[in-house]
């Protein structure tokens, strides 16, 4: 690791300490779940660590099979939240979710760039594809994950050069004479592709401050092509340390077959912390948190995420490599499948070591249990590696693991030289580093 190499650290504003019975401890904050206040407190706190930005989520379904136990997932509209949100803060990041399967480009490459213009160059955007949500928009079923990722690429494209239709040089606004914007600068862009015909040009300009950065959230196969070809950064679902540093690896060395630099592309795994003053207490809140889940639940969260049923299977055999369906089986996640098909081919863990893996209960995402001191060990261990080169933040089991984070583990960063004391610029793109523009 080299001396002047710092995280990249993002927080989640999706709660996520409310998950499981998270949300029915008293201090949960849960009544103000679609209260846009309580998010602003989360982002200002954020803020005053100096983390490079706060990340919307978003889904455009309602599980209501969870729905009288949890929050499922309610949430309000991350392009609405975070306008409020860039009023109220003034250096930290704003990425919102969008999906290109749902969504018209010329609407979210519109709403995108006001908020950049809202929050004087700190937005960003998280591309999903989406994995359930159609019969919100139509009758059909849910595409592939390789039908989606290529509509992905076409209407990632199709943004883009609507930012570029208006470009932020073509304003003049010159009252002596009387000229507002150079017309030449401005263009259509007359797309027609397989998905979508869009004339353009786009009728927000393009903010002095650079292209807005370019998230991706999806690690199968198609979405590190996607990534590698586009996106500053990836949020990933890596669970443990080896599958951290075969992503980044495998997504440097798909950067460089796209002409790009490795380190264009920043790796931030999902880390899931349940943090406590002692271990017994972490570890009880993390006990706490996935009490709900039943055996049965647990059974079923395998079969969605492989398509395979091992209920009959006793809980001392070990699933092999053998046992696993199909690769070209219809699944709702490409991405946990792979995760959790790379974990049976190379651990071979019995039934019951299955079922309580973090991605069978519930999240796919790398699991801290402990004190902030033992965070911080994880955390120097993962990127001395080479596994990230930052994470997102994702408090668990209580807001105690969020204020932990804050008030211990966030200094412990800063003494170890790992994350910076202050902001040194004001915008998204100068937090994470670039410099590049796909507008010059």
């Amino acid at each position: 690791m080299t001396m002047n190499r710092q995280l990249c650290i993002g927080l989640s504003l999706s709660a996520t300490w409310m998950n499981g019975n998270g949300w029915r401890h008293q201090d949960s904050g849960v009544e103000n779940l679609f209260v846009s206040d309580f998010y602003v407190d989360l982002a200002k706190m954020a803020e005053k660590a100096k983390l490079d930005f706060v990340f919307k989520p978003d889904s455009l379904f309602l599980n209501c099979d969870l729905l009288d136990k949890s929050p499922s997932f309610s949430s309000l509209d991350p392009i609405v939240l975070l306008t409020s949100v860039a009023r109220e803060t003034e250096r930290i990041g704003l990425v919102a979710t969008a999906s290109t399967t749902f969504n018209p480009p010329y609407v979210v490459a519109r709403q995108l760039q006001s908020l950049h213009w809202i929050s004087n160059g700190r937005a960003g955007w998280n591309i999903v594809t989406s994995i359930d949500g159609s019969e919100n928009f139509d009758h059909s079923p849910m595409p592939s994950s390789e039908e989606r990722y290529t509509k992905a690429f076409e209407f990632t494209d199709v943004v883009q050069k609507l930012w570029r239709s208006y470009p932020n040089e073509a304003l003049i606004m010159n009252r002596a004479s009387g000229k507002f914007v150079d017309k030449e600068m401005v263009s259509p862009i007359n797309h027609s592709g397989k998905y979508f015909s869009v004339k353009g040009p786009i009728n927000v300009p393009a903010h002095g401050s650079g292209d807005i950065p370019l998230f991706q959230a999806g690690a199968s196969t198609w979405g590190r092509n996607f990534a590698a070809s586009v996106a500053n950064a990836i949020f990933a679902a890596t669970p443990d340390i080896a599958s951290g540093i075969e992503l980044r690896d495998d997504l440097r060395k798909r950067a460089k077959d796209h002409h790009r630099y490795p380190d264009d592309i920043r790796v931030l795994p999902g880390m899931y912390f349940f943090l406590g003053k002692t271990r017994s207490e972490a570890y009880d809140l993390y006990k706490e948190a996935h009490a709900h889940l039943s055996m049965s639940h647990r059974y079923k969260a395998v079969q969605s995420i492989l398509g395979m049923d091992i209920s009959n299977l006793p809980l001392d055999q070990p699933i092999t490599a053998d046992l696993l369906p199909d690769t070209d089986m219809p699944v709702r996640s490409r991405t946990h499948a792979d995760l959790l098909r790379r974990l049976i081919v190379q651990q071979k863990p019995t039934v019951e070591e299955l079922l309580s893996r973090p991605e069978v209960v519930g999240s796919a995402h790398w699991v801290v249990v402990g004190t902030a001191g033992d965070a911080l060990k994880e955390i120097v261990e993962w990127f001395e590696a080479g596994a990230m080169d930052g994470f997102i933040a994702l408090p668990g089991g209580s807001f105690q693991s969020l204020q932990l984070f804050f008030d211990e583990l966030m200094p412990m960063l800063v003494e170890k030289g790992l994350f910076r004391d202050e902001y040194k610029g004001r915008t998204l793109r100068e937090h994470l580093g670039i410099n590049s523009s796909l507008s010059k």
